[in-house]
């Protein structure tokens, strides 16, 4: 596990010195917003931190990651005196944030004592592993990888909206990109309501007593979507962030830019959670690794 932590953590200095060493450097407008920006995350970062080490729950990140985005976009579309093409963004970044705050919402991730809320399972499966004994550990892991780490690629995955200031006119081409969005955040939304609607209903299924149905005793939804891709919502929401990438391709004519370092990160750490997820089902359904054979991970029919 920490070989895998200290690669992501190794990725996301070495990616952006390599975007913005061999790219064309930021503007003096770009830089202010860039400081604006930098300033957010570190305070955000450092109140996941505090929060989740006094609290002991550590999905505080996981509170913010539907959220910061929004408040990323809309400063840099202020900042930039409301250009078209960033007020295009900043509208289906809003869009995409709602959307999945509400989903975080309904599972309990919310709370009025903003602390609290649930837990990602995947944190206590991890700090109970032997190298994550010593407290120092763990603490070290929750600083640079759950706060520092998650966030800060929160904060690039929207830098192709800061690439975007100052660039060509909005064009037919950006519809496309919005257009493709929103049709993502609905294949997003569909896959988390069919993984929704089976857990519901395997539970109250259970408080029912009796046998299970053949398709809720393997403990795992594996039809819809899912029985396209393993994980169809990390499917849509890596490729909603590609797609956001390509408005900086439309606003300078560069395909290649610095701004694409947060999309490259995104799918190097979905590839890593994914791996992480898979693991547990594994060890808990009996009927995962044969699922995990027939159905791709997150790209159909390869």
């Amino acid at each position: 596990m920490w070989k895998t932590v200290l690669f992501l953590l190794v990725t996301i200095i070495v990616i952006p010195v390599l975007a913005f060493t061999f790219d064309e450097p930021l503007g003096v407008a770009q830089k202010s917003v860039l400081m604006h920006l930098v300033i957010v995350y570190l305070v955000a970062a450092a109140l996941c931190f505090t929060v989740s080490s006094i609290s002991n729950n550590h999905s505080q990140v996981d509170k913010l990651w539907s959220i910061l985005p929004m408040v990323y976009v809309w400063i840099i579309c202020v900042e930039s005196g409301f250009e078209p093409r960033l007020l295009l963004i900043a509208a289906v970044v809003s869009v995409w944030g709602i959307r999945l705050s509400y989903n975080f919402s309904r599972r309990g991730g919310y709370s009025l004592k903003f602390w609290s809320g649930e837990e990602d399972y995947r944190w206590p499966v991890l700090r109970s592993k032997p190298e994550f004994a010593a407290r120092w550990k763990w603490a070290l892991f929750n600083l640079l990888f759950i706060s520092l780490y998650q966030l800060g690629l929160v904060l690039l995955i929207t830098l192709p909206a800061l690439k975007s200031m100052g660039g060509k006119p909005l064009g037919w081409a950006d519809y496309i990109l919005a257009v493709l969005i929103i049709l993502l955040v609905i294949a997003e939304t569909v896959a988390d309501q069919q993984q929704w609607n089976f857990h519901k209903e395997k539970k109250s299924l259970k408080a029912g007593g009796g046998d299970l149905p053949d398709r809720f005793k393997k403990g795992f939804v594996d039809t819809g979507l899912w029985g396209m891709v393993r994980h169809p919502n990390y499917s849509a929401e890596q490729a909603i962030w590609i797609v956001i990438y390509f408005f900086s391709v439309s606003a300078t004519g560069i395909w290649i830019n610095w701004s694409v370092m947060g999309a490259i990160l995104l799918v190097l750490l979905f590839w890593g959670s994914s791996n992480f997820s898979e693991a547990i089902s594994s060890g808990k359904y009996p009927d995962y690794e044969a699922y995990k054979k027939r159905v791709p991970r997150f790209i159909p029919f390869l």
